[in-house]
């Protein structure tokens, strides 16, 4: 075999090396993966986290309405008698509308959640930058955009769970403007209060106790 020619030698020629230059097949995970993200056919993802805060904090907030409005109505019943608060709670209690609140936690969870959600991450694509005009940008389009969107939702998905949409254009009429204007003077303040002053860590639980007031709020001018 030495006379034929070794090590890759044949009768005194010399053949070139021949190697594997087939590239390897790409793994199927990363070719799926490749062409989901050039395709986008991954799909819509549900804010679960956001639904679950938004609805929390909307059941809190209409919470608070109704404990506060039965026990105002309930002391003032009991006025000059014997009574003690120990006695008007289980009343308050037992008085408790629980499919209003059932109302308010899905509004929260369906709509508001994943609505503000996407409105928010929608906003910082269009203005990243974390300069003093976009903020008061943000702040102004939150007001202008997101505010009647959100009033005009919470009041017919309101009416629509107590069969009252034929209703609905005079409760605009009535309390669509005014809790629009008391949203003006509440948010703005909290807005800036919360980019200028509050750490980031820190923004979402800021905003989140602003929410309970504003939902109590909300809550007391829906069931007017």
């Amino acid at each position: 075999m030495e006379a034929l020619g070794g090590n890759g030698a044949f009768w005194g020629w010399k053949l070139p090396e021949i190697r594997n230059t087939k590239r390897p097949f790409p793994s199927k995970s990363k070719s799926s993966d490749s062409s989901a993200e050039s395709t986008g056919s991954r799909g819509y993802r549900f804010p679960l986290k956001q639904a679950v805060t938004a609805s929390s904090l909307a059941l809190t907030g209409d919470t608070i309405a109704q404990l506060s409005s039965h026990w105002r109505k309930r002391k003032d019943s009991i006025s000059g008698s014997s009574d003690t608060s120990k006695d008007i709670m289980p009343s308050v209690i037992s008085d408790h509308d629980w499919l209003r609140a059932l109302r308010m936690t899905s509004y929260g969870f369906l709509l508001y959640g994943p609505g503000s959600y996407a409105w928010y991450k929608y906003l910082d694509h269009c203005l990243p930058h974390q300069t003093p005009q976009n903020i008061i940008l943000k702040v102004l389009l939150n007001q202008i955009v997101l505010g009647p969107c959100v009033i005009g939702v919470v009041f017919a998905w309101n009416n629509l769970w107590l069969g009252k949409l034929s209703e609905l254009p005079n409760k605009y009429q009535k309390d669509a403007l005014p809790t629009l204007f008391y949203g003006f003077r509440f948010w703005i303040p909290v807005s800036l209060l919360n980019f200028w002053m509050v750490p980031l860590q820190a923004r979402v639980a800021f905003m989140s106790v602003g929410s309970i007031f504003w939902n109590f709020y909300l809550s007391s001018t829906m069931s007017k």
